[in-house]
């Protein structure tokens, strides 16, 4: 049984891979795209949803594979059953680190440029669909850190290679499924919309940089202890 606080957790990492400035810059994009391509409103709002699709069906793969692996090759399973706490500690203190800009990574990963967005943006819902598969894929450093760092570590944990992944998936185009709102009901507050969602990520980044560092300690902590 998976807890509420794994539920609630994975859904914040999710959040805060969306707002992170690599995917919301590319999202922000992508559903512009889409709003000028799509005339109507009920259109641009299956069109944020088919967004969204696209990129849950990334993480859905990734995570049924690799837990999957995992259980299929049980010396795997049983060294992160019994190892997982203390990889975790370092794991989230490098994403903390990286969350506070302590650590720089300028690799963005992007793997769709500007000239392909538009192609697809033209078929519409499918095209969405697409766009938000081929975003998915692009990972940059903060999203890949906090996906196989932390989510899949989470679901290995809690056997879940379905829900965990999912409601990843899910978070990560939160921001974008609000935009193709504001985009159906009120182009004009677009650019209010953005900076409104600027300002909260780096607070939003400053604060989840602390707690990383602060729950990376207690299982390095707890790592120390286990090895005495």
């Amino acid at each position: 049984m998976i807890s509420w606080a794994s539920i609630g957790f994975t859904l914040w990492l999710g959040i805060l891979t969306s707002i992170s400035p690599c995917p919301l810059a590319t999202n922000i994009a992508a559903i512009s795209y889409l709003g000028r391509q799509v005339g109507e409103n009920q259109r641009i709002l299956l069109a944020g949803l088919s967004y969204t699709l696209g990129r849950v069906s990334v993480y859905l793969v990734l995570g049924i594979f690799l837990v999957s692996s995992t259980r299929m090759i049980p010396a795997i399973s049983l060294f992160l059953q019994t190892y997982m706490s203390i990889v975790i500690g370092p794991v989230l203190w490098i994403v903390g680190l990286i969350l506070l800009n302590v650590i720089r990574l300028n690799i963005s990963g992007n793997l769709i440029g500007q000239k392909t967005q538009e192609r697809l943006s033209k078929h519409g819902i499918k095209g969405a669909f697409f766009i938000g598969f081929l975003f998915a894929l692009s990972f940059c450093p903060v999203s890949a850190a906090l996906f196989f760092g932390n989510t899949i570590g989470l679901a290995i944990r809690n056997d879940s290679k379905f829900l965990i992944p999912i409601l990843f998936g899910f978070g990560t185009a939160l921001p974008v499924v609000l935009f193709s709102f504001v985009i159906a009901f009120s182009v004009n507050k677009i650019g209010i919309f953005f900076n409104s969602i600027t300002k909260m990520e780096k607070w939003l980044r400053l604060a989840s940089g602390i707690v990383f560092l602060i729950v990376g300690s207690y299982y390095i902590y707890q790592s120390i202890i286990f090895f005495r």
